[in-house]
């Protein structure tokens, strides 16, 4: 996607018609915006530019925020930053970055830069991060790098870099050639860990190539699978399959038309948030947030292929689309439950990706969760 941003950047100064026709009506019946900020562009600390934020996860032991960037070593080394955000029930604070931390590879060596590859050494395309309980380590997903033979990854790492273990994924995940298995960048886009801390769901952002096509403006596309794994054991305990929307908006421009999954919350032991991420050139950036029952939709680990005489989807609630916030959005790629207000109602942070672009924001936004009929009248159990 950096690619088409810059295009995109390119051709911005270009005479071209590109007033768009009215925009879709945009409901967000369980979201109240509290606030906005963006970091502004080339935002430096610790000696990295702060960008590519692609996951974000609250520790109530530590009072802080963990966000992950997705560079690939492009404009610095793969990298945690800590950082505490401040709210409340009107007011978006801009976050204060406590520190930058560099997760190592199993070989104890830091990952490499793009242009210098490690031998049996994947360069992470990082998309998710969730603290463990206790606030010392994390898991975080990598999208994999195809390119070099090498899969979607599921890694547990301590705060200061240092390797703990890499977690066992279905071998459907891993890359292969020809019309079968993930698509490249397309892969684990979404983490969620269970309330116990014992298990996690794994979101692919895209369909499996032998379950369909991705989402146009007229279709959803294929279902994605969203998978529930043992951390102990790497066992997968359930899968589930969930059908995106269509693209919001076709193009204007050349460039991509997508929407799938970018990141996935647990709100309680059974249900899932689910945000669907949207891009089309020329139109910008959507975002639209979904609740689920996991146990809703049928089985689908045993199917190499999905189709509709096989299983049943989960069926979905819309919480939320971003878009009626209004605020302009760019990239929404992280989701996390932050502290509780004062009132004792819940809180959800989302923050965007900037691709390292200047025509990009990083942006975080901070949201009222209005917990919708069916719930347990509560605030989520994971809410700290």
């Amino acid at each position: 996607m950096r690619a088409w941003a810059a295009l995109i950047l390119l051709l911005s100064g270009c005479t071209l018609p590109l007033t768009p026709p009215a925009p879709q009506p945009a409901q967000a019946p369980w979201l109240r915006l509290i606030g906005s900020v963006d970091l502004p562009t080339a935002t430096e600390f610790g000696g990295t530019t702060v960008g590519g934020l692609s996951g974000i996860a609250y520790s109530a032991e530590r009072d802080e925020y963990l966000l992950i960037s997705d560079d690939r070593g492009n404009d610095g080394p793969a990298r945690v930053y800590t950082a505490r955000i401040r709210y409340d029930a009107s007011h978006l604070q801009a976050p204060q970055f406590t520190g930058v931390h560099h997760p190592r590879h199993a070989s104890g060596k830091p990952f490499a830069p793009w242009w210098r590859p490690g031998a049996g050494m994947d360069r992470p395309d990082a998309e998710a991060v969730r603290w463990l309980p206790g606030g010392t380590q994390f898991l975080w997903t990598s999208e994999g790098d195809f390119a070099r033979g090498f899969g979607p990854q599921l890694r547990e790492n301590a705060l200061e870099g240092a390797f703990i273990r890499s977690i066992a994924l279905p071998s459907s995940m891993e890359p292969r050639k020809g019309d079968r298995g993930p698509r490249g960048n397309g892969t684990l886009e979404g983490l969620a860990l269970a309330p116990d801390g014992d298990s996690a769901w794994l979101s692919m952002e895209l369909p499996l190539k032998q379950d369909g096509e991705q989402a146009t403006p007229d279709d959803g596309g294929a279902p994605v699978r969203i998978t529930h794994i043992d951390l102990a054991s790497g066992t997968v305990l359930r899968q589930i399959a969930y059908q995106p929307e269509p693209v919001p908006y076709r193009r204007m421009l050349p460039g991509p038309q997508i929407n799938g999954v970018s990141e996935i919350l647990m709100e309680d032991a059974h249900h899932l948030l689910v945000l669907e991420r949207s891009y089309s050139a020329g139109r910008g950036f959507g975002a639209r947030l979904y609740r689920i029952d996991t146990r809703a939709g049928s089985d689908t680990q045993t199917l190499d292929a999905l189709t509709p005489a096989n299983h049943r989807t989960a069926s979905k609630q819309l919480i939320g689309d971003l878009a009626a916030l209004g605020i302009p959005l760019d990239n929404i790629e992280g989701m996390t439950w932050g502290p509780r207000l004062p009132d004792g109602g819940c809180v959800l942070l989302f923050v965007a990706d900037n691709n390292f672009n200047p025509a990009e924001a990083t942006q975080f936004i901070a949201a009222r969760y209005l917990e919708p009929p069916g719930g347990a009248g509560r605030c989520p159990a994971s809410a700290p």
